[in-house]
């Protein structure tokens, strides 16, 4: 049953490179390319080379992608590149098969429903690779260069990138379809963003309390979250209290502030939200001590 899970555990990671990669060929090829939207990276370029010498996109996308792999390999580590290389093989792939499967087929002709659509499906797909420890390689590994010699920031630069590959797309693409692409590139960047912290984020409670104590223990017993007391002072009349601190899950939030109610009804409580939390009883196995009174 353990090394059951410990495979499973190992190979989440690569399920779901390979399925953001799947994502990511059918939300270019059912709504970017039929819609004709500028975009950047590497599918940029390859609409550009495609546009002036014929190469269909899916080879230049693979091509592309095994030169980057060979830079980063040789400047960025070998690590890097074991990260990266599933990546640069599954898109261009999985283009090239949803070519073939897909044909000539138009979901819809609709320029902004293809943009939406695309950059929510994009920015998804993305989203779960970068969440495995992998990058989609291509364009990606410029900036990370870029970075490690002039210490430029790599947003900065993948900004800039993508920037020039649609000012070159204006060439021969109109000027809605660059606006629209402005848009999509807003739109991918946000659910990227959104995904990254899909599922780790909790809430925060702190609690001003004169009995902080029989709280802390409730949280402790009732609802099986850790605790952490801290000591205050009021500002006012430089009264001497305590804060309970506890991260819990959004659905927790309402029996915390029961509790704490229930115990000291006059006690100010304090929600707010965090993108994620690492630590013992969130990213690591939770550990169990008996307190010194228990023993």
């Amino acid at each position: 049953m353990v090394q059951k899970q410990n495979f499973l555990q190992k190979a989440a990671p690569f399920f779901w490179i390979v399925f953001g990669n799947v994502l990511y060929a059918l939300s270019i090829k059912l709504f970017v390319l039929p819609s004709g939207i500028a975009l950047g990276g590497t599918t940029g370029i390859a609409l550009i080379i495609e546009n002036f010498f014929g190469i269909p996109i899916s080879a230049f996308v693979l091509v592309f992608n095994v030169i980057m792999l060979c830079v980063g390999f040789f400047i960025l580590g070998k690590a890097f590149a074991m990260t990266t290389i599933l990546s640069s093989f599954c898109y261009p792939v999985f283009l090239e098969i949803c070519n073939r499967i897909f044909g000539d087929l138009v979901l819809t002709d609709d320029i902004f429903l293809n943009t939406a659509l695309g950059g929510v499906g994009i920015g998804f797909a993305l989203g779960l690779v970068i969440r495995s420890g992998a990058s989609t390689g291509g364009m990606d590994i410029p900036p990370l260069v870029l970075n490690k010699f002039f210490r430029i920031p790599v947003s900065t630069s993948l900004y800039a990138m993508d920037f020039i590959v649609v000012v070159l797309l204006a060439m021969f693409k109109s000027m809605d379809c660059i606006l629209y692409g402005i848009v999509f590139t807003f739109i991918y960047t946000y659910v990227l963003d959104k995904t990254l912290v899909m599922g780790k984020s909790k809430t925060e409670i702190k609690i001003v309390t004169r009995r902080a104590q029989e709280i802390a223990d409730a949280i402790l017993t009732k609802i099986d979250r850790g605790v952490t007391l801290l000591h205050a002072e009021t500002g006012y009349k430089h009264y001497e209290t305590e804060v309970v601190m506890s991260i819990v899950s959004n659905r927790e939030i309402a029996k915390v502030e029961r509790i704490a109610h229930n115990i000291d009804p006059k006690c100010f409580i304090i929600i707010s939200h965090v993108s994620e939390v690492r630590g013992r009883g969130f990213s690591a196995a939770r550990k169990y001590k008996k307190r010194p009174e228990d023993m």
